[in-house]
């Protein structure tokens, strides 16, 4: 059995020291990249679940897992409940 996670995407603001970033989280594990600013707001939110996309890759990889559940299949972008930022999760051919 696969099991899969999604991916929520939430923009963090600028600080004293950093600049605005988006975080992009699953049940295991996160990464946060600085906003991209040549990107619009969905594209930006979607290059950082693909961060994650390739972080979780890579991890599974490295543990003898498949890329298949990460990698593949048609990723679908929406609203969250909040209204805070996005959900991204797989829809088809995850298992292709």
């Amino acid at each position: 059995m696969t099991i899969y996670q999604a991916i929520e995407t939430k923009y963090i603001g600028p600080t004293n020291t950093k600049g605005g970033r988006i975080k992009a989280e699953c049940w295991g594990g996160n990464v946060t990249i600085s906003y991209p600013h040549e990107l619009n707001t969905d594209e930006a939110h979607k290059a950082a679940a693909q961060a994650l996309i390739d972080k979780m890759t890579a991890l599974a990889l490295r543990h003898g897992g498949s890329r298949s559940i990460w990698n593949t299949g048609t990723w679908t972008q929406g609203g969250n409940a909040k209204g805070t930022g996005y959900v991204f999760t797989v829809t088809e051919g995850a298992d292709a």
